[in-house]
Order: structure tokens, then sequence, then C-alpha cells
């Protein structure tokens, strides 16, 4: 079995290992109800929605300077 003459770098190893590892981001779908961009079966973060039935609750906007 071959072994290497001479050590390689860390910047060449990692740049040869992140070659491998990417975020794929799925594809993205409208919103029936109000229109934002959600992940396909998936309930609406900004309006609760999947399809055309209300499942959670949206949450209200905190106002500034308020507390739990």
């Amino acid at each position: 079995m071959a072994n290497p003459k001479k050590k390689h770098t860390p910047s060449r190893r990692d740049s040869r290992r992140s070659a491998n590892f990417k975020l794929v981001f799925g594809s993205l779908s409208k919103c029936s109800n109000c229109g934002a961009a959600v992940r396909p079966h998936r309930v609406c973060a900004a309006c609760g929605f999947y399809g055309k039935e209300l499942v959670v609750a949206p949450k209200a906007p905190k106002k500034k300077g308020e507390e739990k």
C-alpha cells in the first residue's frame, strides 16, 4: 500500500474535507393563507396555517420593554 512521502499541511487537509460538507436547504413554497415562504408540508410560522386550516395559534410579537 502506498504511503505519503511528505506530510500534508492542515489547510490542504481541511480544504479537501470541506469540499464534501455542503449545507443544502430544501425548496420553499408559499403559504396558502399569508403567502410567506414555508418549507413544504410544514405549518407556517407566520400565521399558523397548514393548508387551509389553522393548526397553531400564531405567537403575538413581544413589545419592547415587555418581560415574560
